[in-house]
């Protein structure tokens, strides 16, 4: 069997951070200017009440990784028609599952955002506009999902970053769009937004029509299969939503205790912190085919290697952008934002934080999901993750501050790192002692990480000498974090990499 494709990967890293870095500029440049044009009550009414439709947008990942998992070992095996039968399945199967969740929005949700949320009365009917345009916007994510599923199965990251690249232009122009638009401009961004969303929908079709033949549709239904099918994703859909609770959930708790201006400063954290999270997320991105693979084709010592490899990767790569960050918080987000709102700088500092954390989990994940026997790892931790909301509840009803969501957040997600390294053990036999020691490095480094940088120049008033004095001390210790942490095969690894692609 052939082991592990370091070159593809690679290959396909380097197209993902091309896409990363295109992305991520023109990204913080249009969050800064639509808060700006529509204000930060109207930005942060998007954010609460898309973020109610958000909650169900768990499904396309669910269903985008549960379709990749099973995509990918077909691939393996090399049985092209058994991969069309998935394929016309999984379209058949979501299409059904999107128009139920649908319903479900348009009656008990839409009750929820008229009745139950903190919406200025004069905005309530712009904000029942941009909901109703998330709903439509939801199907169409539902509906690419195999199609999208089906360009990263086959490893085809060229195109999914072109696509990318195409989203971030389009998001780019409606700014522009915006200006000059004197009808409510609220409204306008949903239906552009809207607009977009369906034109990147039909680049993932079109490309799948013409190169991959097993995306040919046709009417395929096998109740046993969607009974499995549904199964895998069903253990899987209650992993994700307690993802998405921690986030859109905690959202909706600060919309109920507080005001949308809250709203706009953590929607803005977190934007700052999916861009800097594309910088794990889009090398696991590359990384992820290769691990269902290993599994698929028993190669254990090469499957636990990549696990634990792509883990210290992922945390090193998030390292590099967010201790500066976090000293230096005030300072950027005065230099990108025109308004920074209450609470914006220190939910972007926890938010990362957090992120940090949550950007070694992916690769334990897809092993897990590998296996295809999730039930007892997606219940127990769901059950954890879900802690968060009722814990967050409590906390808010006894008067604590909004942040204190986020530092629960941050416990939690540490307490899930290491139960889903536990849980693996008992799934693959994965080394979890040794995959804990790597966590206990990361942490040291980490603390001494952060000291470095708060006490190199102890002065509350960012400057450009001060921040560049830190990035200096970032690659000091940096350099401890790939001598301290990594392992010699994978020094290699990132030096080869380094060497054939970036250079290059």
């Amino acid at each position: 069997m052939s082991k592990v494709d370091n070159k593809r990967i690679a290959k396909n890293t380097f197209y993902l951070y091309l896409r990363m870095l295109f992305v991520m500029a023109i990204g913080l440049y249009t969050v800064r200017a639509v808060l700006d044009i529509l204000g930060v009550v109207d930005y942060g009414i998007y954010n609460v009440v898309g973020g109610v439709v958000t909650l169900f947008s768990f499904m396309k990942g669910t269903l985008s990784t549960s379709s990749q998992r099973y995509f990918s070992i077909e691939l393996a095996h090399d049985n092209k028609e058994r991969l069309n039968q998935l394929f016309c399945l999984n379209t058949n199967a979501f299409l059904v599952i999107g128009l139920a969740v649908a319903f479900f929005l348009e009656t008990v949700g839409l009750w929820f955002v008229n009745t139950q949320m903190t919406i200025p009365s004069e905005r309530l009917f712009a904000a029942n506009v941009v909901y109703h345009l998330s709903v439509i916007s939801f199907l169409f994510h539902i509906i690419v999902v195999p199609y999208m599923a089906l360009v990263i199965a086959h490893e085809k990251m060229k195109v999914f970053a072109y696509i990318g690249v195409f989203e971030a232009l389009g998001k780019l122009l409606i700014v522009f769009i915006l200006v000059q638009m004197t009808y409510d401009k609220l409204i306008v961004y949903g239906i552009l937004m809207l607009l977009l969303y369906i034109s990147v929908s039909l680049s993932y079709i079109v490309y799948c029509k013409s190169h991959f033949p097993e995306s040919k549709y046709r009417w395929y239904w096998n109740t046993s299969e969607i009974k499995e099918l549904l199964g895998f994703s069903g253990w899987h859909f209650m992993g994700a939503f307690s993802t998405t609770c921690r986030s859109q959930g905690i959202n909706i708790l600060l919309n109920v205790f507080f005001d949308p201006a809250v709203n706009a400063a953590r929607a803005i954290a977190l934007q700052v912190n999916t861009h800097i999270l594309q910088l794990s997320s889009n090398f696991f991105t590359a990384v992820k085919p290769q691990i269902y693979k290993s599994y698929a084709q028993s190669e254990m010592d090469e499957l636990y290697r990549l696990i634990i490899r792509s883990s210290v990767i992922c945390a090193f790569l998030v390292s590099l952008v967010v201790f500066p960050f976090l000293s230096n918080t005030p300072f950027i987000l005065g230099l990108w934002l025109k308004q920074v709102p209450e609470y914006a700088v220190v939910f972007t500092q926890l938010a990362m934080i957090n992120g940090l954390v949550d950007s070694m989990n992916g690769p334990t994940i897809a092993a897990a999901l590998a296996t295809g026997k999730i039930r007892k790892y997606m219940t127990i931790v769901s059950c954890v993750i879900l802690a968060i909301v009722p814990i967050s509840y409590v906390a808010l009803k006894l008067g604590a501050a909004p942040t204190a969501t986020m530092v629960i957040s941050i416990i939690i997600s540490f307490i899930c790192l290491l139960v889903r390294a536990y849980l693996l053990q008992s799934m693959i036999g994965f080394p979890v002692k040794r995959y804990v020691l790597l966590i206990l490095k990361i942490l040291i480094v980490s603390v001494f990480l952060y000291i470095g940088i708060r006490f190199s120049i102890y002065n509350n008033d960012c400057s450009i000498l001060i921040f560049s004095i830190h990035f200096l001390v970032i690659a000091v210790m940096l350099i401890l974090l790939y001598s301290f942490v990594l392992e010699k095969s994978d020094r290699l690894y990132m030096i080869s990499f380094i060497k054939n692609k970036l250079l290059k």
